[in-house]
């Protein structure tokens, strides 16, 4: 069946955004269009092989590297579009506002994918799938999602060549499909709890767009569950987004912080928002992942009913929680440098590259054949490799490439490598000689040992190089004055909040500033409100957002 949209006009999409969001416009980075390819040429002309030990004169490479993406420090956005691009991550879709990713940007996806996966099912969730066209009526159903949704949403009108009987939206988010098919599902307290998850694309017209972090169309997880008791919905959403929560930590190496929404930021339809908020390299914050108790408002809307044990029908109380391709833009954005893409070892396609050097034709064979045995014992060893044993680009070229895609790892095997049987191992994330080792042996299992010890290792460095990043900017602040001056400065501001809505968007109006969450670990003891000077009980961060 053919479907046509009628939608806003392409033309008005990046005019200022009515939306309650305010993200960064996605534009085409015209005056930075260099690709790979194009700097290959470069390389060939500049990179050398050392007539000493068989090493790529690096300085120079990284020279010519760092002119195909504009510094961070220069333009963080500029530096954001280069990397995504240079390291073949994503690109542009044919209508504004809509990506491609690449297979190295969903490679990154689908790690998120297994690893989050076995953790959904662990905890007892099963995967399914909503359709993606639901009946417009069902968003209006509950009234604070369809006054939240509306500005987003994407509207089928004409199918088949005929105008439809009623409107179709492009699955923005499921809650109200979801409570459709649950009201068939769910009788008896024997039914639940009853905990699903789908893997699925979802659209949202945005006005201002930006790869990975805010695009009209992306892929994410959406879990959904029903339960007997608001405490059993309570408990699962903390469950998720501990799970959210440790998943930053350990895979992607981005110190969140983990916390409860204001009112205000509270997702359309939920009681509580529960969310993990991480600090970008420019000091803005990233909603990472969200977990919401949605209590009975979509239960009681779409009548989700069940018998319980006394005979008496009872709404169901529900959660929805989800992470998106978002947590990919979240990676480049925490760990990228100005040579490119720099990932944890846990979340990266490729953990180690090797690459093999000569400079004659005689050298040849046996340089490769020592390169494919140190592949193939890494292989077997659970480490995930690529032998680059391409003959078109300089390994200069090569070492650059393999930077600016973020790979942890780099092995170079030469001729006299091969003679002593070692390899030089060099890591992504310490750049220059410091991070060059000579004489590693190529003997299966002490190699494998370095390596997985350097995997830790470098996984372990990223987490601690973001968290005292993420630390030294935050500040505490008492008084309004104080945030203020925090924000203006690119902080994050923490303190005292017990201020009401009109006063947390008198924050936003004045300072672009937004509570980000209010942390679950917080300081023991009453304090003064910074806006108020009224009791809190807690205290908030505040920072600009994405």
């Amino acid at each position: 069946m053919v479907v046509s949209l009628r939608l806003p006009s392409l033309s008005s999409l990046f005019l200022p955004s009515v939306s309650r969001r305010s993200p960064a416009v996605l534009r085409r980075h015209h005056h930075h269009i260099l690709r790979t390819p194009v700097f290959a040429a470069s390389f060939s002309a500049q990179t050398t092989v050392s007539e000493t030990d068989d090493r790529v004169d690096t300085q120079k490479s990284n020279r010519v590297q760092d002119q195909a993406v504009t510094p961070r420090s220069k333009d963080f956005n500029a530096w954001y579009l280069d990397v995504i691009e240079q390291a073949e991550l994503a690109d542009y879709g044919p209508v504004r506002g809509t990506m491609v990713i690449r297979p190295y940007g969903y490679a990154i996806w689908e790690a998120i994918q297994d690893y989050l996966n076995v953790k959904f099912k662990e905890t007892g969730h099963s995967n399914m799938y909503f359709p993606q066209f639901i009946p417009y009526s069902f968003i209006e159903k509950e009234a604070s999602h369809v006054e939240g949704f509306s500005p987003e949403l994407a509207v089928v009108t004409i199918g088949g060549g005929k105008e439809l009987e009623e409107k179709l939206v492009v699955r923005p988010t499921s809650e109200t499909i979801v409570n459709h098919m649950f009201t068939q599902w769910i009788h008896s307290y024997r039914d639940l709890p009853l905990m699903v998850n789908q893997w699925a694309n979802v659209t949202r017209w945005e006005m201002r767009t930006k790869p990975f972090v805010r695009t009209l169309e992306f892929l994410w997880q959406e879990g959904h569950t029903a339960h007997a008791t608001p405490e059993e919905a309570e408990k699962e959403a903390i469950q998720m987004i501990d799970v959210y929560t440790k998943f930053a930590y350990e895979q992607t190496a981005i110190p969140v912080i983990a916390g409860r929404k204001s009112k205000v930021e509270t997702f359309a339809g939920a009681v509580k928002t529960y969310t993990i908020e991480a600090m970008m390299g420019d000091r803005k914050a990233l909603q990472a992942g969200t977990s919401h108790n949605l209590g009975q408002n979509f239960s009681r809307a779409f009548g989700t009913q069940f018998t319980d044990e006394s005979g008496l029908r009872q709404h169901v109380w529900q959660t929805s929680w989800a992470v998106s391709t978002r947590f990919v833009g979240g990676i480049i954005m925490t760990h990228g440098d100005d040579t490119g893409l720099m990932l944890p070892p846990k979340i990266a396609p490729i953990q180690v590259v090797i690459i093999p050097i000569w400079k004659k034709d005689d050298d040849r064979a046996v340089v490769l054949n020592a390169a494919s045995s140190v592949k193939e014992a890494l292989h077997a060893a659970g480490i995930k490799v690529k032998l680059d044993d391409s003959d078109q680009r300089t390994p200069g070229w090569k070492f650059n490439f393999w930077e600016m895609k973020g790979v942890p790892l780099r092995i170079e095997i030469g001729p006299r490598d091969v003679s002593s049987q070692s390899v030089v191992v060099s890591r992504r994330d310490v750049p220059g000689k410091q991070g060059k080792v000579f004489g590693i042996s190529m003997e299966p299992s002490v190699l494998e040992a370095y390596i997985k010890d350097k995997l830790d290792e470098i996984q372990s460095s990223l987490l601690e190089k973001a968290k005292s990043f993420r630390d030294s900017n935050i500040v505490d602040v008492s008084s309004y004055d104080e945030l203020k001056v925090a924000i203006s400065h690119g902080k994050w501001a923490r303190g005292p909040w017990s201020a009401g809505d009109k006063e947390e968007l008198r924050v936003k109006e004045e300072t672009g500033a937004t509570i980000r969450c209010f942390p679950f670990e917080q300081p023991r003891g009453i304090k003064s409100c910074l806006m108020t000077g009224n009791p809190a009980e807690e205290v908030a961060i505040f920072a600009k957002s994405y």
